[in-house]
This record gives structure tokens, sequence and C-alpha cells, in this order.
């Protein structure tokens, strides 16, 4: 992670726009974006484009427009907000919102990033498990356990990875600096491996052997579509609480101007294109070559890299898991009373990792969680979004808790509850891909917000 990442981390400027001696140049943020973006996810996520079937043309090209896309999000919606107004997201809501409505955001932020830590924490434990030959089996049912020896490597892991991200941000994030580079090599050795593992000599051989793949696990999970369009648009918006949702407003903060927009860039190429791919070449040759078809992420490195592969996964879930149960820490931390210890928040979201890591399941359905996850934090991106922009242009107050001395700002309460309301019910209802609500959502909540606002002649 990048110097910026740590002072966050530190807890500087959380209530004050960052001062010009603390701005950074664009520079400063690729390595934070390749270390966040080339991390325990990728072993997860690639493999699953395949079970989910995708075809490998749509998959290249797909992925292609769709970081695209993300990285022109981040560059002018984020960034220019970012670079004007030198705050954290959580501090601009608060002026928006008032600071009782932002614990409730807070805590449902919090519980996101618990759901996404205890994905990597099973990352991390499926590597452990393989010296000692504990399997990592997917229950159907999504609370269900796998065996007991690997929910017991779950705990152990998960205990350790809050320890360390309660003694600290700093520690953590040199570690990710570290690591990165080194876990981007290793990926594209997976892919490379994986390639030669299943004697491909051309593009259409490859292709057979993708093909065929697909056939197998369909064969045995039924028949799913993962087209040209949903890999574009799941690309674009995995991200979406990050970009649309202005979660990096907090770390652009420290940008000195626009270009640090383009910093996601590397993060994107290296590790959502480059690295899912990789990925999801380990899952073509496992079946080629056992007929297994199970997305397990230490199994799957072990067979192409051996223990390199091991190290690799479990570096990889714990650089993405510690900052995330840190980040989640830091959310429930409005929780404790003013007195209690600054680790209070971070052991909380620790627990709630672990206990979510046990359940194997879950680290099964990240196609659609990170979907859900923006389109519920995405929308109050949109706020943020018309009270940068619009609110002047408009004739309605800026910052509007900020200006009335109100800890609650009802206008925000619906323009981000209705949307994410409607959202969910067709996602769950009506069983729509989740990435897909994410822009309705987002510019609902813009419309709502200047509508209420205006009605209510603020």
């Amino acid at each position: 992670m990048s110097e910026a990442v740590e002072e966050i981390g530190g807890g500087e400027f959380e209530r004050t726009p960052v001062p010009s001696s603390k701005l950074k140049g664009w520079k400063s943020f690729l390595g934070m974006y390749a270390g966040e973006h080339a991390a325990g996810t990728e072993f997860m996520i690639g493999p699953l484009f395949l079970a989910a079937g995708a075809s490998l043309k749509d998959l290249i090209f797909g992925l292609l427009i769709g970081n695209i896309l993300a990285i022109l999000t981040w560059r002018y919606i984020v960034a220019p907000i970012a670079v004007s107004s030198k705050l954290t997201l959580y501090y601009q809501l608060e002026k928006i919102a008032g600071k009782h409505l932002v614990k409730i955001y807070n805590v449902v932020n919090g519980v996101l990033f618990c759901f996404l830590a205890g994905a990597m924490i099973t990352v991390s434990a499926s590597a452990v498990g393989v010296p000692f030959d504990i399997s990592f089996s997917v229950p159907e049912n999504i609370f269900g356990l796998s065996s007991a020896a690997f929910s017991m490597i779950v705990i152990i892991v998960g205990v350790v990875m809050t320890i360390v991200a309660a003694a600290g941000y700093n520690t953590v994030s040199k570690f990710a600096n570290i690591a990165a580079p080194w876990m981007i090599v290793v990926f594209a050795a997976c892919g490379i491996s994986a390639l030669a593992q299943m004697e491909v000599d051309s593009w259409e051989s490859l292709l057979v052997d993708w093909d065929k793949g697909i056939s197998i696990v369909q064969s045995v999970n039924g028949t799913v579509d993962f087209g040209f369009w949903k890999i574009v648009i799941f690309a674009w918006l995995c991200n979406a609480a990050m970009h649309f949702g202005m979660s990096d407003l907090s770390i652009m903060r420290f940008a000195k101007d626009t270009r640090a927009g383009w910093g996601p860039s590397i993060g994107m190429f290296l590790g959502h294109y480059m690295a899912w791919i990789c990925a999801s070449f380990m899952l073509a040759a496992q079946i080629k070559l056992t007929g297994d078809i199970s997305a397990n992420p230490g199994a799957l490195a072990w067979s192409v890299v051996g223990w390199t592969g091991i190290i690799c996964v479990i570096v990889a879930g714990w650089t993405t898991a510690n900052p995330t149960i840190y980040r989640a820490g830091l959310a429930f931390q409005s929780l404790f009373p003013s007195k209690a210890k600054a680790y209070s928040g971070v052991i909380l979201a620790g627990v709630v990792a672990t206990a979510a890591g046990i359940f194997p399941s879950l680290s099964g359905k990240l196609l659609d969680f990170v979907g859900l996850y923006g389109a519920i934090l995405g929308p109050m991106g949109g706020v943020i979004f018309v009270n940068h922009y619009l609110a002047k242009k408009m004739n309605f107050t800026q910052d509007y808790a900020d200006e009335k001395g109100t800890g609650f700002n009802v206008a925000v309460l619906l323009a981000w509850l209705i949307p994410v309301a409607l959202g969910l019910y067709f996602i769950f209802a009506q069983g729509l891909f989740p990435a897909y609500a994410v822009i309705p959502a987002w510019i609902a909540s813009c419309v709502l917000y200047v509508i209420i606002m205006k009605l209510q002649k603020s």
C-alpha cells in the first residue's frame, strides 16, 4: 500500500482537509491500487468465470472494456471531488447526512466489509489446509459448513489476522506494499504454468480446453449464462462501492491533482484482467487433468506452482483481509463508548469476518456479492455527487446537516434507502444479477435527493 493509505489508516486529517504539505503525486497511488486489486479475491473470482460459463473470447474483451469503464469512473467522478474537498468519505457524509445517519451507514458498510474479509480468510485457509491434506469443500447450503478441521483452520487464520489488524494499519500496509509485486509475478506464473499443463500450443487448442471445462462444470452444476455484456458490467461495477459509492474519496483526498484518478489502472489491468484470466486458466487445467471442478484457491495454486502458490494464496488472502478487517473496525468503532479502546471495533470486525469465513459457500458467491455490495453502498455516492455539483446550481443547501446543525438528514435517508430497497427486491425476488442494479440505483438516488431537497425548499 502507498503512504497515502498508511496515513489514512493512521487516522490523520479525519475531520479536516488534507494540507498541501501532505499531498502526493499520482504515482504514489499506483502501488496502492496494485496491492489492493491484485490480491486474494482474484484467486476466487477468476475461476468463477469459467464455472459460470463465460466464453474465453467474451472474458478477454469483456474484461478489457469493463475495466476501462471502471478506470474512467474513478478518474472523472471520484478524483475531481476528492481533489476539490480533500475530505474522507465519512466526514463528507457527516456534513451532508448528519452524524447519526452516518453511524447507520458505517454499520452497514462494516458488515459488508466483514463478509468480504471472511471470504479472504477462507481463501488463505484453503492454502493452509493443503499441506495437511485438509480439504476445502463448498456445501450446497449457503450457511453449510465444510469439514470440522477446515473450520478450525479458518478460526485460527481469522484470529491471527484480527490480532495483526488490531495492532495497527501501518505494519499491514507496509507488508502488502512489499508483497504486491511478488504476488503479481506469481499470478502470471500460475497462468503460464496452467497453459503448459494443458499442453496448449495454439489459440484454437486453448479454446477447445476452455469450452470442455465449461461443459464439464455445467454438466454438474447446470447451465449458466455469463455473456459478454454481463462480464463488462461486472468488471465495471464490482468495485462500485469504491468509485460510484465514493469510498475511495478517503484515499484520493491525498492527491495533488486529478491525475491520481488514473491510479486504479494498474490494479485493474494487473489484477482484474491479467490475474483473473490467469486464475481461470488454473481451473481449466485442473478440470482437464483431473476432472475436478471445485474452485479451491489453495489446491489450484498448489497444482500449478507448488509451494510458491501456497504461500502466494496465503499472502494474497492476508493482504486483502487484514486492511478490510481494519476498515470494518473503523466503521464499527462508532458503536462503542468514546472511552473504549481504539481496537474494539477491529476485534468485533474480526469476529464477524471469521464467522463468515467458516461458511465456504459465501466465498463462492463473490460474483454476486461484490455487485450486491455496490448496489447497497453505491447510491450514497450519488448523494455526494449531487451535493458537490448540483446543490448550489439548483439553489438548495450544500452540506445540509452541517449548515442546519442537524444529526439526521431525512432527505439523504430516503434517497439512499428507496433505490436500495427496490434494487434488493429485484435482486432477491426477481433474480436480477446484482451488478445490474448499481447504476439505476445510483441515478435514482441522485434524482431523489434533488427532488426531496427542492420540495423541502432547503
